[in-house]
Order: structure tokens, then C-alpha cells, then sequence
């Protein structure tokens, strides 16, 4: 098991973090990605007993994920934030239940979430992920997750530099028929302020959501707008037809419009199909 801790300017927790990890279990290695910090983790981290592999400036979260997978030595790798959030005794967990799953998200409660406005932002895109992947998602955020690393390989190209790794992973291990599982996890207080601002990334977060819909399951989101369009535009042209004999224009673009739709989402849902039906070696 190789862990992968991103890391960003969090020299106040970087060596604690990695201090008890290490004394948690015999891991096969610890692995910091400093993503351009300028507070001295890397040293914090590399003074406690991690490997550091270090950015020359600063490329995002996900960024710092992907370097991690690729310097990671180990057939599985366990990913945690570097702010003290998740104790040791909840990392062994999810890393036991990785012989049965492919991919082991520890998800958080609902209390875990500082603010009434982040617990019903993350509620909302837990539902809408629920519905898109066709199953519950109970945290799709969190970036506290073991997986087996090949399989983490398989979709590296996916993966944005920001800060929706966790959500692509998530949807595309459920979408390319992995076992997935989601353990309860308590998250404790970080320590500092968080890099993710609800007011600003929220709406960034939502269309990452629906970006990974069309992109994993397109009719999920064609279906319904293309429903909706036709049920208006056909009850309009009933409601004309009656009352005045005619059928308007506009009941006629809305049919041909949700006709439009349909046909683009199920044609984006064959392209989808192909994406995993190749099989790791195609893609």
C-alpha cells in the first residue's frame, strides 16, 4: 500500500499527518506530492519519513493525485488530505475492505461539513451523482479513498488538475462496472482555513458533475430535457388544436427540438459504451 497525501502550504499538520500514519501500520511507503508550497511542508514531511516528490509550482489538487499515482511503488494506493482530517485507525479500515472492492471511498456524515451551505451543496450533488450513476452515493467529494492503482491508471487521463478528482473517480469506477464501497469515516477538524470556497466552487463543482454525466452516462441527462420538451410542445399544439383550430410554430420547434435531443444523447451514450467496452489496453 503506497499513500498518496497531496499537500499544499499545510506545513502546520504535514508532519503530525505523516508521523502517525507511519506508526499506524507498515505501509509500503508514505509519498507527499508538495504542490509548490511555499511553507516548508516538503521538509516537514520528509523530516518525519516521507518520500517527497515535490512541484515546481503550484497545479492543483488533482494534479498533485495524478503525480502521486504515477510515483506510487505499490499495487494499491491510498489517497488523504494532508490537514489532519482522517485518523490513522480510519485509513486501516478502508484499506482492509480493498481484497473485496476495487475502490473504497471513506464517506464522512453530514455534521462532518462546517456549514449549512456546504452540507446542502454536498447534498445536492450526492443526490444528482446518485441519480446519474444509479445508485447512492452517500459523499461523493471526499478526497479520502483506497483503490487499487491499476485501475486508477485506467482513467488518469480523466482526471482534472482541480479539485472534482474524487467526483470522476467515483462515477467512473462505478461506470466501468468496479465494486465500489462506501465506508463511514468521522472527519475531524483541519487545521487552518480550507482551499475550497462554496460561494465560488460550487457552481464550478456543479458543472464538473454534469460534464462527468454527459461524459459517463449522456441519456441521463439528455432523456429528461428532451421528455420535458416534448410533453410542453405537445400539450401546447393540443391545447391550440382545440381552442383554435391550429397547430403553432412553436409546439412544432419544441417536438422537433426534443427529438434533436434525444437522438445527440443516444448517440453520445454509444460513444460512452465504447469508452469501456475496449477494455484498459484500448483506452
Amino acid at each position: 500500500m503506497s499513500i498518496v497525501i497531496p499537500a499544499l502550504n499545510e506545513a502546520a499538520t504535514i508532519g503530525d499527518v505523516v508521523s502517525c500514519l507511519r506508526s499506524a501500520a507498515p505501509w509500503h511507503e508514505v509519498l507527499v506530492i508538495d504542490d509548490g508550497s511555499t511553507d516548508g511542508t516538503s521538509e516537514r514531511a520528509r523530516d518525519a519519513g516521507a518520500r517527497v516528490v515535490r512541484h515546481p509550482y503550484t497545479k492543483g489538487n488533482g494534479a498533485a493525485v495524478k503525480t502521486g499515482i504515477r510515483h506510487a511503488a505499490a499495487d494499491c494506493v491510498l489517497i488523504l488530505d494532508a490537514d489532519g482530517q482522517h485518523p490513522p485507525e480510519d485509513a486501516e479500515r478502508l484499506v482492509c475492505r480493498l481484497g473485496e472492492y476495487d475502490l473504497v471511498v471513506g464517506a464522512r456524515a453530514p455534521s462532518s461539513h462546517a456549514s449549512v451551505g456546504r452540507r446542502a451543496g454536498n447534498a445536492l450533488l450526492n443526490a444528482l451523482a446518485g441519480y446519474v450513476s444509479d445508485r447512492p452515493i452517500p459523499d461523493l467529494t471526499s478526497g479520502f479513498r483506497a483503490a487499487r492503482r491499476d485501475c486508477l491508471r485506467e482513467f488518469l487521463h480523466l482526471l482534472p488538475n482541480g479539485f472534482s478528482t474524487p467526483t470522476t473517480t467515483t462515477l467512473a469506477f462505478i461506470r466501468a462496472g468496479y465494486s465500489v464501497a462506501f465506508e463511514p469515516v468521522e472527519a475531524r477538524s483541519r487545521v487552518g482555513r480550507s482551499k475550497i470556497h462554496f460561494a465560488c466552487d460550487g457552481a464550478v463543482f456543479l458543472l464538473i458533475l454534469l460534464k462527468i454525466a454527459t461524459l459517463f452516462s449522456p441519456l441521463r441527462v439528455f432523456l429528461p430535457i428532451s421528455g420535458l420538451s416534448f410533453l410542453v410542445g405537445a400539450a401546447y399544439g393540443i391545447w391550440n388544436v382545440v381552442g383554435f383550430g391550429r397547430i403553432p410554430n412553436g409546439a412544432v420547434v419544441l417536438v422537433l427540438f426534443a427529438a434533436l435531443v434525444f437522438l445527440v444523447g443516444l448517440v453520445s451514450e454509444q460513444v460512452a459504451s465504447l469508452r469501456f467496452e475496449r477494455g484498459p489496453e484500448g483506452r
